[in-house]
C-alpha cells in the first residue's frame, strides 16, 4: 500500500489533533466547580455582586438570582472574595475537588460605612426591583409574574421631594387622583382612577391598612400598584376592579445608621423627619428601626392647613435559622381642614357649560381654619414566620387597626336652582372604624417530575367595626363660584366660626349607626414550571362575607359566598429577559342589602343582591434587558363588570354592566452611568354597557363620571455626574400629562370637562455619601389645572418652591 507524502501528514496531522482533544478531555474530566447562591442580610437576593478567586484570573458577578458559577476549576484551596458596595466585603476558603463542584451559600452584612440604600440604586435602577412578595404572596421575579404591577420606590420619592402619599403615584401609569384626602369617617382617603375603577391606598404589606386620613411617605419602602381585578389573593372587601395600591413599609437590618431630614417650601412647608436602625444585641438577632415625621403646611389657598404627627417603631427578632419574629406598628395624629372642591349638581341640566362659564377663583377656599377635623390612626401588624423544612415555610400574621374622624367635615354642593350658586353644608363628625386580620400562609417550593411547583396555600379572617356619630348636615348658606356669599336671614347670619357653626348644628340629629362585616376566606394558588421557559398560574378564592349591617336592627343581616378564580401563563423566548404573557384575573364585591319604600316613603323590605363581579383578560410583554438597565411591560387589557347595582330613591336593581379597556406602557432604563428614566403611558377606554336611562351613575352608554382621564403620561428623568468639578451634583426633570375629564356626562345633566394639562417638575441636587442638598420646583409652568370625579372639581397647587437637606450616618 503506498501513500504519498501528502496523504502521510494529513493522517499525522489528524492523530496529533485526535490526542490533543483526548487530553482535553482527560483534563476538563478533572477539574471542578463552584458554584453558590448570595443575599443580603435583609433576606433579598444580592444581584450584582463583584466575586473573585484571589491569585488567580477567574471573576463573575451574581445574577438576578443572586447566583454565581466558576466552571472548569484546577483543584486547589482558594480564597472566594466577595465583595458590593455597602457590605462588608466577605472572604471565605474553599477546597476544590476534581469532578465535583463546590456549592455555597453566602450572606452579606451591612457596612457601619455605607447606607443601605446605596446598594440598591446601581445598575438595577432605582424604581423597579426584581421580585415582589406581596403580589402573587410568593417570591416570583417580575418577568416570571403573569400580573402587571409598578413599583415606586423611596429613593425616587427622595429624589422628588416627596411629602404626600398622592404626589409619589404620579409616576405610575394609568393611575390619576379623584379626590384628596377628605378625612371624613369610612372612605377620608385619598380616591384614584385606576383602569376605569375608584380605588383607594388601604393595602399595607399586602394586609388591611385603611385610613380616614393621609398616609405618610417616611415609612414607604416603596408602593407597589397591582393591576386588575385581584380578588383571588387579596378578597372583596379592600380592593378595586382595576387593581390595588399596597404600600410597603421599611424594615430593621443588620447594622447602624439613619438619615435625618428637614424640608422646607411654599406655603409654610415645613417637615422634619428621621429614620434610624440599629441592632438591640451583639449577635444582630434583635434588630429596631424607627422613623418618623412632623410635618405642618398650609392651602395655596386664602384658607385651610394641615399639620402632622407620625412614628413607626419596627422590631425583629431571629430566635433561630427557622424562626422569626417582625412588628411593625404605626402612629399617627393628623389635623387639617376640607380641601376645597365644588361638586356639580347629578339630578338636572347643569348650569355651568365648562369651567370659563363657573369662572371658578381658585384663590379661595371658601373654609375657615377653625374648622378642622382630626384623624389619628393607629396600625399595628405582627409576623411569625417559620421555616417548616427546606420547600416548606409558614407565615403567620395578626393585623390590628383603628382609624377616627373628629372633628368638621364640610361639601358645597351645586343647588341646581338656576341662581349659579352652591349651598355651604357642613357637618361634626365622631366616628371610627377599626379593623382586625389574622391570616396563615404556608408557601412552597418543590419539584413534581421536572416541573417546578411555587404555591401558597393561606386562610384569612377580616373583621371591620365601623361606628357613626356626631351630628348631621346643616347648610350655612349659599355661595358662588366667585366667593359670594348668600345668606338665609340677613338679620341673623351664619358664620363659618365653631360658635356660629355648632348652633346650627345644634338643630340637626346626627347619625347613630354601627355596622359589623367579617369575611373569612380560603385561597390557593400554584404556580408551574412547565418547561424552562413556560410558565402556568392557577388560584382560587372562597369568600363567606357575613355582615350584621346596623347592629341595632336584623332587617339588614345577610351572608353571601363568592368564588374568584385567576389563571396566567408566561412564555419566555429569551430566559430572565423577554417574556409574553396573558391572564384571566377575577374581582368581586359584596352588595349590602338596600331598603325599598313605598310612594309615601313607607319602608317595605330590605332588599339583597348577588355579588357584583369582574373578569379582565390581559395580553402584553415584559422585557429586562441589558443587565437590568431596561425593564419594560407593555398590555393590553379588558375588564367586564357584571351584577352592578342601580338605584333611585324607590328601589334598587341589579343587572347594569360596565367595560373598561385600554393599553399601558412602563419603561425603567439606565442607559449610561448615572442617568436614569422612568416613562409611561396608558389609554383607558370605560363605558356603562347595560344601565339605565338617565341614571347619572350607569347611564348606558356613557363613561362613568369617576373613570378619570383617558390618556396619561407620566416621565421623570435624573443625572448625576459621576467625576469631576460637578461630582455628587444632579439634575431632575420630568412632570405628567393628562387629557380631557368628563367628570359628568349623562343624558340628564350633559356633560362638563375638566381639560387636559401639562405639568412640569424640575430639580438640582447635590447627593453625597453622607449629605443631600436639593432644590425642587414643581409645576414650573405655573399651570393652573384641576382633578376631579363624580361630579367633583379640585384644583391643584400652582407652582412650588422646595428646599431638602439631608444627613446619613452609620
Amino acid at each position: 500500500m503506498n501513500y504519498s507524502h501528502a496523504s502521510f501528514k494529513q493522517v499525522l496531522t489528524k492523530i496529533c489533533l485526535l490526542l490533543l482533544l483526548s487530553c482535553n478531555v482527560f483534563a476538563q474530566q478533572n477539574l471542578g466547580k463552584i458554584k453558590g447562591v448570595i443575599t443580603t442580610s435583609d433576606g433579598e437576593l444580592a444581584v450584582g455582586v463583584n466575586i473573585i478567586l484571589k491569585n488567580s484570573k477567574y471573576g463573575t458577578i451574581t445574577n438576578e438570582d443572586g447566583a454565581f458559577e466558576f466552571n472548569r476549576i484546577k483543584p486547589n484551596i482558594y480564597t472566594l472574595q466577595v465583595s458590593l458596595t455597602g457590605y462588608e466585603t466577605l472572604e471565605k476558603q474553599i477546597n476544590v475537588t476534581a469532578n465535583e463542584t463546590t456549592s455555597l451559600n453566602l450572606k452579606l452584612t451591612v457596612s457601619n460605612k455605607q447606607l443601605k440604600e446605596v446598594i440598591i440604586t446601581g445598575s438595577r435602577g432605582k424604581d423597579f426591583p426584581k421580585q415582589s412578595t406581596y403580589v402573587s404572596k410568593l417570591p416570583l421575579k417580575n418577568i416570571e409574574n403573569p400580573q402587571v404591577y409598578n413599583i415606586v420606590s423611596s429613593e425616587l420619592m427622595k429624589e422628588q421631594a416627596i411629602t404626600n402619599y398622592e404626589d409619589a403615584l404620579k409616576n405610575v401609569p394609568g393611575i390619576q387622583k379623584l379626590w384628596e384626602s377628605t378625612g371624613r369617617g369610612g372612605d377620608g382617603g385619598s380616591y384614584y382612577s385606576l383602569r376605569g375603577f375608584e380605588v383607594q391606598a388601604n393595602i399595607v404589606n399586602g394586609l388591611p391598612g385603611l385610613t380616614n386620613g393621609t398616609l405618610d411617605p417616611v415609612n414607604i419602602e416603596r408602593i407597589e400598584v397591582i393591576k386588575g381585578p385581584s380578588g383571588t389573593l387579596f378578597g372583596s372587601s379592600l380592593v378595586s376592579y382595576g387593581g390595588l395600591i399596597n404600600t410597603v413599609t421599611k424594615k430593621p437590618y443588620e447594622g447602624f445608621g439613619g438619615e435625618i431630614s428637614y424640608l422646607t417650601g411654599s406655603f409654610g412647608l415645613n417637615r422634619a423627619t428621621a429614620d434610624i436602625n440599629t441592632p438591640l444585641d451583639d449577635n444582630k438577632n434583635i434588630l429596631f428601626r424607627v422613623n418618623s415625621s412632623f410635618q405642618t403646611e398650609n392651602s395655596f389657598q386664602d384658607a385651610g392647613f394641615r399639620t402632622s404627627y407620625f412614628i413607626a417603631p419596627t422590631l425583629s427578632y431571629k430566635v433561630n435559622e427557622r424562626l422569626s419574629f417582625l412588628l411593625n406598628t404605626e402612629f399617627m395624629q393628623e389635623e387639617k381642614t376640607t380641601p376645597s372642591m365644588l361638586f356639580l349638581g347629578r339630578d338636572t341640566p347643569l348650569q355651568y357649560a365648562n369651567l370659563a362659564e363657573l369662572n371658578y377663583n381658585t384663590n379661595l377656599s371658601f373654609y375657615s381654619n377653625d374648622l378642622s377635623i382630626k384623624n389619628p390612626r393607629f396600625n399595628l401588624q405582627a409576623h411569625m414566620n417559620y421555616k417548616i423544612s427546606s420547600n416548606w415555610n409558614s407565615q403567620t400574621v395578626f393585623l390590628r387597626g383603628t382609624s377616627k374622624s373628629n372633628g368638621y367635615y364640610s361639601y358645597i354642593y351645586d343647588n341646581e336652582d338656576g341662581n349659579k350658586d352652591f349651598g355651604f353644608w357642613i357637618t361634626k363628625e365622631k366616628s371610627q372604624t377599626a379593623t382586625t386580620d389574622i391570616q396563615q400562609n404556608f408557601t412552597g417550593d418543590f419539584k413534581i417530575g421536572r416541573m417546578r411547583n411555587r404555591i401558597v396555600i393561606g386562610f384569612d379572617y377580616f373583621k371591620r367595626d365601623v361606628t357613626f356619630g356626631g351630628t348631621g348636615y346643616a347648610k350655612i348658606y349659599n355661595i358662588t363660584a366667585q366667593g359670594e356669599i348668600r345668606q338665609f336671614d340677613d338679620l341673623n347670619p351664619n358664620y363659618l366660626t365653631v360658635k356660629s357653626v355648632d348652633m346650627a348644628l345644634a338643630a340637626e340629629p346626627g347619625p347613630d349607626y354601627h355596622s359589623k362585616d367579617a369575611t373569612y376566606s380560603a385561597y390557593a394558588s400554584d404556580v408551574l414550571n412547565i418547561t424552562r421557559s413556560l410558565l402556568a398560574m392557577a388560584s382560587l378564592r372562597v369568600d363567606y362575607f357575613d355582615t350584621e349591617g346596623n347592629i341595632k336592627t336584623a332587617d339588614d343581616n345577610y351572608n353571601q359566598t363568592a368564588l374568584s378564580p385567576k389563571f396566567g401563563l408566561v412564555y419566555q423566548p429569551v430566559k430572565d429577559h423577554l417574556s409574553v404573557f396573558a391572564n384571566y384575573m377575577n374581582g368581586f364585591r359584596n352588595i349590602a342589602p338596600s331598603a325599598i319604600y313605598d310612594d309615601d316613603g313607607n319602608f317595605i323590605k330590605s332588599q339583597t343582591f348577588k355579588p357584583e363581579h369582574a373578569n379582565q383578560l390581559e395580553t402584553g410583554i415584559k422585557t429586562d434587558l441589558f443587565s437590568d438597565k431596561l425593564t419594560a411591560t407593555a398590555s393590553v387589557y379588558i375588564i367586564n363588570v357584571a351584577n352592578l347595582v342601580t338605584s333611585n330613591p324607590m328601589y334598587s336593581a341589579q343587572g347594569g354592566e360596565a367595560r373598561s379597556k385600554g393599553f399601558e406602557f412602563d419603561l425603567n432604563t439606565a442607559p449610561v452611568k448615572g442617568l436614569s428614566i422612568i416613562a409611561g403611558y396608558s389609554y383607558n377606554d370605560s363605558k356603562i354597557t347595560k344601565g339605565d336611562q338617565g341614571n347619572v351613575w350607569l347611564d348606558q352608554g356613557q363613561r362613568p363620571f369617576w373613570a378619570g382621564p383617558k390618556n396619561l403620561v407620566n416621565l421623570w428623568s435624573s443625572y448625576k455626574f459621576s467625576e469631576g468639578v460637578l461630582e455628587n451634583f444632579g439634575l431632575g426633570f420630568g412632570g405628567n400629562y393628562a387629557s380631557d375629564n368628563a367628570i359628568l356626562d349623562s343624558s340628564v345633566t350633559g356633560k362638563f370637562i375638566l381639560p387636559a394639562y401639562t405639568v412640569i417638575n424640575g430639580s438640582i441636587f447635590y447627593n453625597s455619601n453622607k449629605f443631600r442638598a436639593a432644590v425642587n420646583v414643581n409645576n414650573i409652568a405655573n399651570k393652573d389645572y384641576f382633578n376631579g370625579g363624580w361630579s367633583t372639581i379640585n384644583p391643584q397647587k400652582p407652582r412650588n418652591v422646595l428646599l431638602r437637606f439631608s444627613y446619613k450616618f452609620y
